[in-house]
């Protein structure tokens, strides 16, 4: 006789990027589905049984933050405050035998492709036709899109072939049917992820088919923003920009990882492009979409980065004035082929680096907010938070960008609705602003 679902308490802690959380989403669906009751990163752990990490292996510090969180419920198993406990995810897959070894209190360690596995282990059983449907963890009206798995890419600095495989993309139809269900859920905003999105439907396909998806996407009733991720620069499809500026409903944004402007480090950071490839890309982008914005990230202290070469990197911020910046400092991940290069600059000395091209950033963001001051923009409101509400504009993608803080005067407001915003302050990476009446 099956256990009741409210007695099955499952526990998922999803760590790392919007693509683990996508796995997390459709696995807790699956769980659902057998009568247990998942709970996401549950606040405490009365009522439940069983606890799953879904863990991140990318960088050193995401590594560590899937070790300290692995060691945290372990010693709750020890101390009788759980039964079960289940690993899964990318650190899994790069160093299993090594966690198997050193974990004896785990029940189970899975790579990044074995739900059915998991689903089996717990007791249930891996249903196929829920495929495309998840249990949604984001803010009901925003959900990421999962388009793509893998990456043929060989950067020297980067594991996640070693870890996720050869890029494999998912079928037109599939994506399609999911993005139609997650609009019948209420989800307004669609974030179009991947490995590497613009490479999507060559394997499938023959050719990059990433423009055809989105003036797909673009038809489905419901949806009013949808967001581009994750945009390789090589053999970038031009074709998108011109979808993008045709369909008021595709964001004009486009997060496109550059990691360096140094043409030495490019080569071999194993990038396939040149610091001018990079600059006419750049040109090309602003010229076909006006007003885009931008987002880039950035790596510091790779091997042997020079003086020189990093005041380049400087210039290049300064110059081209990106809307949305992230930077990393390096970090030497074993099985890449940089590994085998000398970690030649010193942990401060990348701190330092980092921190100094996020000065430069801060300035050019608070030239680019308080230009907007006086002006109106359209706001998604995503939560209320100490009297006020916060909401993102068309350049603006949640976590890792800018919030609009909205006086509400009179107006009633909701979570999950579009409003339009008049700015009155601007901070370093913050819009302040009223609802115009």
């Amino acid at each position: 006789m099956t256990t009741p679902l409210k007695h099955r308490g499952i526990g998922l802690v999803s760590l790392g990027c919007a693509k683990n959380l996508v796995d997390s989403e459709v696995l807790m669906k699956q769980l659902e589905f057998n009568r247990f009751r998942p709970v996401f990163e549950p606040e405490n752990l009365r009522g439940i049984d069983t606890i799953i990490i879904n863990t991140c292996g990318f960088i050193r510090d995401a590594k560590q933050e899937s070790i300290d969180t692995i060691l945290h419920y372990a010693q709750a198993k020890q101390a009788g405050k759980i039964s079960r406990l289940f690993i899964m995810g990318c650190l899994t897959e790069r160093y299993r035998e090594e966690l198997t070894k050193e974990l004896p209190e785990a029940d189970g360690i899975f790579g990044v492709n074995q739900f059915p596995e998991i689903v089996k282990i717990i007791g249930g059983e891996f249903r196929h036709n829920l495929l495309g449907e998840r249990l949604i963890t984001t803010p009901s009206h925003y959900a990421y899109l999962k388009i793509a798995e893998g990456c043929d890419r060989t950067c020297s600095f980067c594991a996640i072939p070693n870890i996720r495989g050869v890029h494999r993309s998912r079928s037109i139809e599939e994506i399609l049917a999911e993005a139609t269900w997650l609009a019948g859920q209420g989800v307004r905003e669609l974030l179009i992820i991947s490995q590497d999105t613009t490479y999507y439907g060559i394997d499938l396909y023959g050719r990059r088919k990433l423009a055809d998806l989105l003036r797909k996407l673009s038809s489905i009733s419901g949806i009013a923003w949808i967001r581009l991720h994750y945009t390789y620069p090589r053999a970038f499809p031009l074709e998108i920009l011109q979808v993008m500026y045709d369909h008021p409903n595709i964001c004009n944004y486009i997060d496109i990882p550059l990691q360096h402007i140094s043409d030495r480090i490019l080569r071999s950071m194993k990038r396939g492009m040149s610091s001018d490839r990079t600059k006419k890309l750049l040109d090309s982008i602003r010229q076909t979409v006006p007003g885009v914005a931008i987002r880039t990230t950035l790596i510091t202290g790779y091997p042997g980065e020079t003086e020189r070469e990093f005041e380049e990197l400087c210039r290049f911020v300064e110059s081209v004035r990106f809307d949305r910046l992230g930077v990393f400092t390096y970090s030497h991940e074993e099985g890449t082929s940089a590994s085998v290069l000398n970690d030649s600059v010193p942990e401060m000395i990348k701190n330092q680096r980092q921190e100094r091209l996020m000065r430069i950033q801060e300035q050019i963001s608070l030239e680019k907010n308080t230009r907007l001051i006086g002006h109106r923009i359209i706001v998604l409101v995503d939560r209320e938070e100490g009297g006020l509400f916060a909401g993102r504009s068309e350049s603006d993608s949640p976590e890792v960008d800018q919030e609009v803080l909205i006086h509400t005067g009179k107006v009633k407001v909701e979570v999950g609705n579009f409003y339009q915003i008049t700015v009155t302050e601007a901070g370093h990476f913050d819009l302040i602003g009223e609802i115009t009446q």
